[in-house]
């Protein structure tokens, strides 16, 4: 099966813990994904990832070694998906709020305040 490397962010949830612990998708694939992350599986563990704009994907964990895990999904998903920019079903792209990093350069000085140096 054709495996997409990337770079993306997911939360995993362990069987029935409460707790989402955040791991680096390394690469996926329809069928599963290898993560990375500083959490503490064991092979054969249920798990739950919410992959961006694809939702929560219950699985299980196929292979540990060191800080890799190795995850199959119970049915296939469009990998695809991920790689897209985030989805925003509910807001009308007009109204999105800028990223804090965005900014508007400031109005041209009118010509008559100006003085030569």
């Amino acid at each position: 099966m054709a495996r997409d490397s990337l770079f993306l962010l997911a939360d995993i949830r362990i069987e029935q813990g409460l707790d989402a612990h955040r791991v680096r998708v390394r690469n996926l694939s329809d069928g599963g994904m290898m993560a990375e992350g500083s959490l503490k599986v064991q092979r054969g563990n249920r798990v739950d990832i919410e992959l961006r704009n694809i939702g929560i994907v219950p699985g299980s964990v196929a292979w540990v070694q060191d800080n890799r895990i190795g995850i199959a999904f119970d049915e296939e998903i469009d990998s695809q998906l991920a790689r897209r920019p985030l989805q925003s079903d509910n807001l009308p792209a007009a109204s999105l709020v800028k990223p804090s990093w965005a900014h508007r350069a400031p109005p041209p000085p009118e010509p008559g305040k100006l003085r030569k140096i």
